[in-house]
Formats: structure tokens, C-alpha cells, sequence
């Protein structure tokens, strides 16, 4: 029985464009699995759009000198282009400036304050007389409330780490104008989110997500509190309220509801404008949102308790793969750091199955991964071009040259032949699951064993010495066939990751362009090639990269980044490194004992501007440890996190909490990491 699926993936807001690390979180594991359920031959739906309100995007639009619509939908387009070039399957990719949003979204509102959910409030704000308007965290500093430091954000001191809110900064000034700014009262609304705890609780024990998911979201939820839900301006969703001019819903309020509103608009395109309900008003559809790890809050806890405030019974997520943070080249992409890639220069050389492929093969499904040009190399040449693409073009070669370029017929099937097509038979069953789990990382992998178990098995039986002899000629036509049913396969489980690459594969066979989805995952995988089926012309799949090319990105990376740094960067002060402390003897080092711990949650100490209360998963027991890192991580950042903890330290009270064990980091000048394991498992020995 088909199942009814709608996949969504975080909207990106149309303030700028976009680059990989956005890629790798939300957007290429949606499109994967959306491709592989449409294979299940599910009644499959994949919705995105670009959020396009929000005080960030007036001011940007301003200093760029146009309207906040002429500033959107420039972004709207260049994200847009960039998904097309990713070859992204979106059913519909829609934009919360659709007129068709307002209604919907208003809706929300009403229902919730009707219900009870949202109250009404005056509260002092930052507004600036030179700019005539209050403004938002990001575009105010001061002076520090804890440490007096005098170049404060609005939301966090970078010099001493403390939260406060923005109201509390001595001296508050504009970001923009560096004009004074005063506290002035106005009314806005608050949801009242403490009032859903109960409710989200209850319905996060059905759930079966990552511990990274849950283990954050459950402390998140503890500590729901009302929100405000309207800010001071005309660009966005008006309040559906009189004498409201001048307010509008929060941009973290009407982006969600955009997933509803874009699948209202792609029922609308199609013909039926009711079809929306299908999918969302059905309890038996399975709804899964993609998003990164920084939009957990949003999805796990604030649009559920707004859906459960509503007098429509909306669909609320059953699945939400959050994915962790993508870098390039150990440091975050930043535009303004000019820490990124070019990807009209990028796309001019490479291809867009190369950076999927890699991008999947490195997917940062539970921990923070990267981009690295010399691994892009790797992934390409060893993987695309040394074992999928030649696997591919030796076998149909072969079989032009001497199966007259048609599938031939197997024979008596020996040992070697069975043992293989049981093992790639097997490999298509664990792709399966894994791409029904999300985990296109493991998927990735398996296409290569695919790959790599045809090419070790064309070499083994030596079709090139059977061709010559006519007592084994048979022998030969029985090993081209299984190579190609293997093929087959291979395109088959590459489509989801590399679909351009899948899809050639797929011609080549002698297949139709459609017949790919129309036959499915479950017959493709069950039935071997027609005996006799003709095979197109074999074409190369892949270019290799050479050495020079990823030498001359490494440079052009260096040179943009070095172009975006301030003068005062440039000019490099000495490392002061501290002096090496007096030697101990290897006995004493080996009274210490490192275990690899996992990060189950994190909070802050009460009253502490250092410390965080961790519980932490040794595998044999779980312990509190706290850490002085409040002020280079925030608790969601560490959750899921693998450390190494002294497990033998004798427990010491910090700030009236037990600790028990300390957690090994690295730090030069003002700068912390900790020190984290990738594959160990919880409790291994570190040495």
C-alpha cells in the first residue's frame, strides 16, 4: 500500500545567497530521500520556499538602496538558480511574499489568541530617534552589564561570554548609526509557550529521534517560557487586529506556516486546490522536515505547540533529521570572512554530481564534518571515476565488443557467479534501509562497495581469456551478464545521490528515460536485464582532477579570504605559546585515565558566567561533569558530542554541583576547542 509522505526542508531566508554548508544540512538529504520514496513508488510530496520577511532583510535592503521586495526577490532567485543547479526535485518551491501566505498565517494568529495561547504586553524596548524605528539584538552594542567591556553585542558579551537582554546594556547604541538609543514602551504579543509543556512532552515520548534531537529538545521544552511573536515594522505579516499599523508577526512566527501555505500554492498550480488537505490534514501522512541543527528549537517545540493551538487539525512532524554543521576546510563558510566558494566558478569546472556525491559521502548526519578540496579530489577520482565510472565503462565496452552490444544470455551459474549476485543483492537490501533512515552517508558508501564488488568480480573471472576460447565462451557471456544486472543496480542506488550520473547509466542499459520510476526500487532490484536487450554507446562519466586544479583552489581560497580580512588582521602578531611544564616520568602519565564520553545534555550553572552541567554517557556509567566552556559553546552545540574525560579524577563541588571527571580540550590565546573522537564508542579507552 503506497504511504503518503510530505518532505519539507528548512526555508532559507532570501537575505543573501546560499553555499554548501546550507546544502549539506537541509537540502540535499531531503532531495535524496525524496527521490528514493518516489523509487518505493510512495505518494510522495517535497515542498521549500524562501522566507522572505524580517527586520535583517529591511535593513539590508536599505543599505543596498531598494525596497525589501526588490532585495527578496533578487535572493529568491539566485537560491532558487542554485537549487536548479543542485538538481534539486522540489514538488513546488514557493516564497512567504505570496499573497496567498497572509491568510493562513493570520489564521494562526487568531486561532491562538482566541484560544488563549497569546497575551498582550507593553514592554520597554531599544528604539534610535535618528533611525525612527526600535531595533533588533543584532544591530545594537554597548557597554557590558557584567564586565563593563564596551563593545557588547546586543544579545552576548564576546569579551566575558554573558547573556542578557539588550535592554540591560549601559550606554545602548545603533550598530548602523552609532546614534544613541533609549528605551521606549510598546505593546507587543506574546505566546504563551509554557502553556504547551505538558503537551509536547507527552507527544516527544512517541518519538524516535536522534539523541542529539531529543536530548536537546527535552531541556528546551523544560524551559519554554511566552515569547514575543510581533516586532515594530511594515515589512511582514500585518497583525489581523485593529490599530495595530505599524506591527507585524515575527518572521520566526510566519516561516513554518510557509511549509502549509507552499503546498496551498503548488494545490492551486496544479488544478486542485484542495489536494493541500490531502497531505496535511491527514493523521496518516508522514511528515518529515529537514533542517540543520540550529533549527531544532523552532521545529521540535515552537511549531508543534503553535499546531496544537489551532482549531485545524494541521499535520505535525512525525520525522526531523537535523543534521550538525558543515565547514569548508575546518573553519565555517562565511561570506564576510570570505571563508567560501564561488559557485558560479565552481560549477563552471565541476559537476553537480561531483559535489552531491561528495557532499552526501560526508554528510554531518551526527557530528560537525567538512569540505576539503583535497578530499573533493579523492572522492571524484578514486570513487566517481575509479570505481563507479570504470566499472561502467569497461563492462559496456566489453559488451559491445563482444556481446554485439546486446545483454547476454547467463548460463549454468557456477559458485563465484551465485556468491556475487547473493552479495550485491544484499548491498541494494542496506541501501534501502539506509536511505529510509536518512543516513545518505552510509549510502554513499554502499554504492562504492556495489562498485567495487563488480570490479573485483569482473576481475576475478577474467572474461577477456574466456572471449578467446570458444570452450569458455559461454563462461564469458554468463560474467557480462551479472556485471550488468550489477549495473543496474548501481544506477539504481546511486539515483537518489548522483541522479545525472544514474540516469546516463540507466540509457546505456538500453533502459527508457522514464522507466526508472515507473518500474521502481522493488522490481529493478527483484528482475535481471532482458536477454537481448540492446545497450547504447558507452560514454565517460567523470573527468579526473588533477593535482594543479585543486592546488590553484586552495590559493584562490587563501587569497579571498586574506582579501576580506580588516588591515589590523593582516597584521600578524607572534604566537605566544605557554612554556612547557617540568617532565614527568610515563609512570605518572599512566595513572590517568581517558575515556570516550557522549554529551547527553548541557546546561548552564546557575549564577555562573563559565560553567556548564553536563551529563555524560561513559558507557558503563553516566556522569555529571562540569566544564568552564559556557564561553566558546552553547549547550545545543555540545549535545551528541563524543569527549575525552580524566575518569579517575577525584569529584570536586562547583557552584554546588558535584563533578565527576573533567573533559580535555586545547587552547592558545583566547581561543578553546575540545578535544572530540569520531568513531569510538562511548567508554573506549583514549591512550
Amino acid at each position: 500500500m503506497k504511504k503518503k509522505i510530505l518532505i519539507t526542508s528548512a526555508l532559507p531566508y532570501a537575505n543573501g545567497p546560499l553555499h554548501f554548508g546550507h546544502i549539506a544540512g537541509a537540502y540535499l538529504p531531503g532531495d535524496c530521500y525524496a527521490r528514493f520514496e518516489r523509487l518505493m513508488h510512495n505518494d510522495v510530496i517535497y515542498i521549500c520556499g524562501s522566507d522572505e520577511f524580517g527586520v535583517a532583510i529591511t535593513l539590508s535592503a536599505e543599505m543596498a538602496r531598494r525596497t525589501p521586495q526588490e532585495h527578496v526577490d533578487i535572493y529568491h532567485g539566485v537560491i532558487k538558480d542554485l537549487f536548479q543547479r543542485m538538481n534539486f526535485s522540489f514538488d513546488h518551491y514557493s516564497r512567504t511574499t505570496w499573497s496567498g501566505h497572509i491568510a493562513t498565517t493570520q489564521q494562526f494568529f487568531t486561532d491562538l489568541l482566541n484560544n488563549g495561547y497569546i497575551e498582550e504586553r507593553v514592554t520597554d524596548q531599544l528604539y534610535s530617534e535618528t533611525d525612527g524605528r526600535f531595533l533588533a539584538d543584532r544591530y545594537v552594542v554597548g557597554t557590558c552589564p557584567k564586565c563593563s567591556f564596551d563593545s557588547a553585542r546586543g544579545d552576548e558579551c564576546p569579551s566575558c561570554g554573558a547573556s542578557y537582554d539588550a535592554t540591560d546594556l549601559i550606554n545602548p547604541r545603533s550598530k548602523l548609526t552609532n546614534s544613541a538609543l533609549m528605551h521606549k514602551p510598546t505593546k507587543h504579543w506574546f505566546l504563551l509557550l509554557e502553556k504547551f509543556k505538558e503537551r509536547l512532552n507527552a507527544w516527544l515520548e512517541t518519538k524516535s529521534w536522534k539523541p542529539n534531537v531529543t536530548n536537546f529538545i527535552k531541556n528546551y521544552i523544560d524551559d519554554l517560557r511566552p515569547r514575543a511573536i510581533t516586532r515594530d515594522s511594515n515589512w511582514g505579516i500585518p497583525i489581523p487586529l485593529p490599530n495595530t499599523e505599524g506591527k507585524v508577526l515575527y518572521v520566526w512566527f510566519d516561516a513554518p506556516i510557509g511549509y502549509i501555505c507552499a503546498t496551498k500554492e503548488w494545490a492551486e498550480k496544479i488544478g486542485h486546490e484542495d489536494r493541500w488537505k490531502d497531505y496535511w490534514l491527514d493523521e496518516n501522512t508522514k511528515l518529515v522536515n529537514f533542517i540543520g541543527k540550529d533549527n531544532i528549537p523552532f521545529h521540535a517545540a515552537i511549531f508543534p505547540a503553535m499546531e496544537m493551538g489551532q482549531n485545524i487539525p494541521y499535520k505535525i512532524v512525525d520525522e526531523l533529521p537535523a543534521n550538525e554543521f558543515f565547514k569548508l576546510e575546518g573553519r565555517q563558510f562565511s561570506k564576510s570572512d570570505g571563508w567560501y566558494i564561488d559557485l558560479d566558478d565552481f560549477f563552471s569546472r565541476y559537476s553537480t554530481d561531483q559535489i552531491r556525491y561528495t557532499i552526501a559521502a560526508n554528510a554531518p548526519e551526527t557530528s560537525d564534518s567538512e569540505f576539503t578540496w583535497k578530499d573533493f579530489q579523492i572522492r571524484c577520482n578514486s570513487e566517481l571515476l575509479g570505481k563507479y565510472g570504470n566499472l561502467v565503462n569497461r563492462v559496456l565496452v566489453f559488451a559491445k565488443n563482444q556481446c554485439e552490444g546486446k545483454v547476454p544470455a547467463k548460463g549454468s551459474l557456477e559458485q563465484v557467479d551465485i556468491e556475487f549476485l547473493e552479495a550485491i543483492a544484499l548491498i541494494v537490501k542496506e541501501a534501502k534501509e539506509n536511505y529510509a533512515n536518512f543516513r545518505v552517508r552510509r549510502a554513499s558508501q554502499l554504492i562504492m562497495e556495489l562498485a567495487q564488488a563488480g570490479n573485483v568480480y569482473f576481475d576475478s573471472k577474467h572474461p577477456w581469456k574466456d572471449a578467446k576460447d570458444p570452450a569458455t565462451h559461454g563462461r564469458m557471456l554468463t560474467t557480462i551478464a551479472c556485471c550488468l544486472d550489477c549495473i543496474k543496480l548501481l544506477a539504481l542506488l546511486s539515483s537518489p545521490i548522483i541522479p545525472d550520473a544514474a540516469s546516463k547509466v540507466w540509457l546505456m542499459l538500453g533502459y527508457g528515460v522514464d522507466e526508472m520510476v515507473t518500474k521502481g526500487w522493488t522490481n529493478i532490484a527483484a528482475d535481471f536485464i532482458p536477454q537481448g536487450q540492446k545497450l547504447n554507446e558507452p560514454k565517460i562519466l567523470f573527468q579526473r582532477i588533477e593535482d594543479a586544479q585543486m592546488e590553484q583552489e586552495i590559493l584562490k581560497l587563501h587569497a579571498l579570504s586574506a582579501e576580506h580580512q580588516k588591515p589590523a588582521e593582516q597584521e600578524a602578531k607572534p604566537v605566544e605559546y605557554a612554556p612547557l611544564k617540568a617532565p614527568i616520568e610515563y609512570e605518572d602519565f599512566g595513572k590517568i585515565d581517558l575515556r570516550v564520553g557522549v554529551i547527553e545534555t548541557a546546561v548552564a550553572v546557575p549564577k555562573s558566567k563559565k560553567l556548564l552541567q553536563l551529563q555524560v554517557d561513559l558507557g558503563f556509567e553516566k556522569r555529571t561533569i562540569v566544564s568552564g566552556i559556557s564561553q566558546f559553546y552553547q549547550p545545543e552545540q555540545l549535545i551528541g558530542k563524543k569527549v575525552v574525560v580524566v575518569a579517575n579524577l577525584k569529584p570536586a563541588v562547583l557552584m554546588g554541583v558535584e563533578s565527576r571527571g573533567m573533559l580535555l580540550a586545547g587552547s592558545l590565546d583566547k581561543a578553546l576547542e575540545v578535544v572530540s573522537i569520531q568513531q569510538l564508542p562511548a567508554g573506549a579507552i583514549v591512550t
